[in-house]
């Protein structure tokens, strides 16, 4: 089993994370509704167990707490993918969500570097900042070592582009993670 368990305490958050990239229960409770959400469509979508209980900071917003979790769950990530042998590597994916289409494309190349375009028409979604979403992602690349590409082709309501881009994100990140070979997918032998 490709499983990982995680804490990380700070001044900020106090985050425990369970990562099992086989599938499982998805239990999410990060004290913002709508980042549940979407973090439990995005475990879901990517067939990934995901077990996460999160106490932030949230008097002061919800940025701490959205950007920690991305850091722990892109850790949480990279230790659950090992030497990444196997693996298909390479994914993408097109969701639409009512009026919005968000596209995800990504390598698990061991060289992080996030491109996203998504214009939030709204800035809040319940009590979600929308500008999190990039902050999120952000860190999810940076700690995981994945090269994504977000794009939001159109849309005019935030959540429905926040959820397709989460969804587009776990259903390409469920076909990469899958084992297909046994040697590196790389020319050079190694990620």
């Amino acid at each position: 089993m490709r499983t990982a368990q995680l804490t990380r305490t700070t001044k900020e958050t106090d985050i425990r994370l369970t990562l099992a990239l086989e599938g499982g229960a998805v239990n999410v409770s990060t004290g913002i509704g709508f980042f549940d959400h979407m973090l439990t469509a995005f475990a879901f979508y990517g067939g990934l167990g995901l077990e996460l209980s999160v106490k932030g900071d949230l008097e002061v917003d919800g940025h701490h707490t959205v950007e920690d979790v991305g850091i722990v769950l892109g850790q949480a990530m990279k230790e659950a993918l090992g030497d990444r042998k196997g693996i298909r590597r390479f994914a993408s994916a097109f969701i639409p969500m009512d009026e919005a289409l968000s596209f995800t494309a990504l390598d698990f190349s061991n060289r992080p570097f996030l491109v996203f375009e998504a214009e939030m028409p709204q800035p809040m979604i319940g009590t979600y900042d929308s500008c999190l979403t990039e902050e999120f992602m952000r860190a999810f690349v940076v700690n995981s070592g994945l090269t994504l590409h977000m794009k939001c082709h159109y849309g005019k309501n935030a959540h429905h582009i926040t959820e397709a881009l989460f969804k587009s994100l776990g259903v390409a990140v469920k076909e990469a993670v899958q084992i297909t070979g046994t040697g590196v997918t790389s020319t050079k032998g190694v990620l």
